[in-house]
């Protein structure tokens, strides 16, 4: 029985670099070891590539009314499916090597309810990659020599034990703010939040956005105002990697992440945002992040 049921929802495989990007992304996850696949939804070219990689593809997802996938109906299906006893849903685009699944042998067991999520890796991938012997560490060295480790916002995988989450909203998948409020669910049930960036390197693809409306990035996205409400709110969005309770460092140990001052900035929103709970949220974030704190957090984070 596997340890591990990857989820996910890929879009269709009609532009070449999106399908290309998704097939390294699925082989990959199909060479780690302790780990299922599941592929969900109906788009253009999932079911023959599911054949074509050996891994279960369900097409019965329940989507929205613009034919997008739906969180809820995503995890329902995957709990259904699987027999492990740990589930992650993960973007279509990530590149994942065996240290992710060493992490999470590292924490389960130690931890009843706990998520990992980390911070990942961007990189500019224009070909098929070959899954040959030590390709993880041909791997490794490009990124290293190439790549960007990405802001802390949101996660592109939530790992968790079967027993978290079992209650998610619509959400919409491929729009923002479901990934934020994955991180604030989870610190709201005193889950152990581990931040496995110092010890997992995870690759995400780079792409454009010709698949969405316009062409527009997720976060301008129609959709996304619905990811918000069903949220609870602007604030309950805010959450990122910097919210994780935990670390687990190079060599497998968990620690308490350093204190920095935009991890500090956050403690004191967090706090102010709990003990005035009544007033509207910008003005506890007028209050929590002047005007050079937000500028400093536009740079780094962006808009989201």
């Amino acid at each position: 029985m596997p340890l591990i049921t990857l989820f996910s929802a890929p879009k269709p495989f009609t532009d070449p670099h999106i399908a290309m990007i998704q097939r390294n992304a699925l082989k990959s996850w199909t060479l780690l070891p302790d780990v299922e696949v599941i592929l969900l939804g109906e788009e253009t070219g999932l079911a023959e590539a599911a054949r074509e990689l050996g891994v279960k593809h369900i097409p019965n997802v329940k989507c929205n009314e613009n034919g997008t996938p739906l969180i809820s109906s995503m995890f329902q299906l995957a709990r259904e499916n699987s027999n492990s006893d740990l589930l992650c849903i993960i973007n279509a685009d990530m590149l994942v090597m065996p240290d992710f699944v060493e992490a999470a042998k590292r924490v389960f067991g130690r931890k009843d309810e706990f998520v990992l999520l980390s911070q990942r890796w961007d990189l500019d991938v224009t070909q098929p990659i070959e899954f040959t012997e030590g390709w993880q560490n041909r791997l490794s060295s490009i990124v290293h020599r190439q790549g960007s480790l990405h802001r802390p916002a949101g996660s592109d995988y939530f790992l968790f034990p079967k027993s978290c989450y079992a209650d998610i909203p619509d959400f919409t998948i491929g729009r923002a703010g479901w990934d934020n409020w994955m991180i604030y669910k989870a610190r709201l049930e005193k889950w152990p939040v581990i931040d496995c960036t110092p010890s997992v390197m995870v690759i995400h693809q780079n792409h454009d956005y010709s698949h969405l409306p316009g062409g527009k990035p997720h976060y301008e996205h129609p959709d996304t105002n619905e990811n918000i409400r069903l949220a609870g709110g602007q604030a309950n969005i805010r959450y990122t990697v910097l919210d994780a309770t935990h670390q687990l460092a190079a060599g497998g140990k968990l620690v308490r992440p350093k204190m920095s001052s935009l991890r500090f900035l956050r403690r004191v929103e967090l706090f102010l945002r709990a003990l005035f709970f009544f007033l509207p949220e910008d003005m506890i974030e007028n209050v929590a992040r002047p005007k050079r704190w937000k500028k400093r957090i536009k740079k780094r984070f962006g808009n989201r």
